[in-house]
């Protein structure tokens, strides 16, 4: 009799054994220590800088790692997510705060494995899930800026993350189910595989324009999809069948921040601001030759929802009245006095057909603000408009329904989640 109890107990001491030695593996192995150092750089200091500096606005690294008002980055800006507060770090070579004491392997390790210099693993907000795919000799580049900046002894703010999130056991596990080094791959003049590269490396573009699962992983491709803590829809980056938008047009929006079919807004305009325009002419068309030859996605159609004449109606009554001086009668917008573009024609506007209507709502509620460009230094705006759910709903559904338009109605519950 006595003998059963004592076996389950051996068994359950021995379970509790082997799980606190797989924590502890979990918790403190690092094969990112394991790898060799890196070879020298043969290229001179000088030019690794100049190209790092080009690197770092390619990556929008400032974007980041600059807080409002704050020093170049030095990091202390807030950024949201679903599970708390994330602070980005100092970047600058202070020895105390930034990466004064980091080597360029201590940096390859950050972006290749996520991974910080004493080996504890970083928060995935720093996009290594995408850095991941940078080449050593690019890591090296930017390293060597990074390290040229003036250094600036601005301590790093405590992350703000809840419980378990906060959690070191967390994290491990979270880099163990969702993330793998990737292979950088081989340097490539093609257009396409340079825009490959930049997509999917340093521009960091599935880190907005990528799925989500519910911890927060990106999953794969560039579909789109509700950007977590942001209140933004990222749409997309697939070409849509039937809507005509054409690598000329990314080029535009990325270089000028506007196209004929409107101005990059939220934080697509910020992107455009600090980064996308500053590109190499090479660079942009590279990207845009890339993203032209995903997948294409069917341009879906959906039935008028319940209540859409009562929409329909209203809705007509409230563009009449408020859109239609700029944006015209017929949704064919207007130029101003040098042919350029002033208000974005509506009437087939890819924006206007997007699943969701989320982006659309708040550029309505909050206003549209280009970015400025070298193209266009004085973008025209859009000021911000009050109205009730009903009246936003209704507005909503007539630009989403007219013209041709067959993407899906909007009802008043669906503007109330979004506020």
């Amino acid at each position: 009799m006595s003998a059963k109890p004592s076996l389950r107990r051996r068994l359950a001491v021995s379970t509790a054994v082997a799980v606190l030695i797989g924590l502890g593996v979990l918790l403190t192995d690092d094969p990112s220590r394991r790898e060799p150092p890196g070879a020298p750089s043969p290229v001179p200091l000088a030019e690794r800088v100049q190209r790092g500096a080009y690197l770092a606005t390619v990556g929008n690294c400032a974007g980041c790692h600059t807080a409002p008002g704050g020093a170049p980055y030095a990091g202390g800006l807030p950024l949201a997510t679903p599970f708390g507060s994330a602070v980005a770090g100092n970047l600058t070579p202070d020895r105390d705060h930034g990466l004064g004491a980091w080597t360029a392997d201590d940096f390859w390790r950050a972006l290749h494995h996520g991974r910080g210099r004493d080996g504890r693993r970083l928060l995935p907000v720093f996009p290594y899930e995408n850095f991941t795919h940078v080449r050593r000799e690019d890591s090296d580049a930017l390293f060597a800026y990074l390290q040229s900046l003036p250094p600036v002894a601005q301590p790093n703010a405590p992350q703000a993350l809840r419980f378990p999130y906060n959690t070191a056991l967390a994290l491990a596990v979270w880099q163990t189910l969702h993330f793998r080094p990737g292979t950088p791959p081989p340097a490539s003049d093609a257009p396409e595989a340079r825009g490959a590269y930049l997509v999917n490396g340093l521009g960091h573009c599935a880190a907005c324009h990528a799925p989500r699962n519910a911890l927060g992983a990106q999953r794969a491709g560039l579909g789109g999809g509700d950007m977590p803590g942001q209140g933004w829809h990222a749409p997309s980056l697939h070409p849509v069948q039937g809507l005509g938008v054409t690598a000329a047009d990314t080029v535009a929006l990325l270089r000028d921040g506007q196209h004929r079919w409107g101005t990059a807004a939220g934080p697509m305009a910020e992107v455009v601001q600090r980064s996308t325009q500053h590109w190499r002419a090479e660079d942009l068309q590279a990207v845009a030759s890339y993203l032209a030859q995903l997948p294409a996605e069917p341009l879906r159609d959906a039935p008028a929802g319940e209540g859409s004449a009562r929409l329909l109606a209203l809705g007509a009554k409230l563009y009449e009245k408020h859109c239609a001086d700029c944006h015209g009668a017929q949704g064919e917008g207007a130029v101003d006095g040098s042919g350029r573009m002033a208000y974005p024609p509506l009437a087939g506007n890819p924006s206007l057909l997007q699943p969701t209507a989320r982006n659309l709502a708040r550029v309505i509620q909050e206003g549209g603000f280009a970015p400025s460009t070298a193209a266009h230094p004085r973008p025209y705006g859009m000021p911000p408009h009050r109205f009730t759910d009903t009246e936003l709903a209704a507005l909503l559904t007539h630009l989403r329904r007219s013209w041709g338009h067959q993407a899906s109605t909007v009802d008043e519950v669906e503007v109330l989640r979004w506020r």
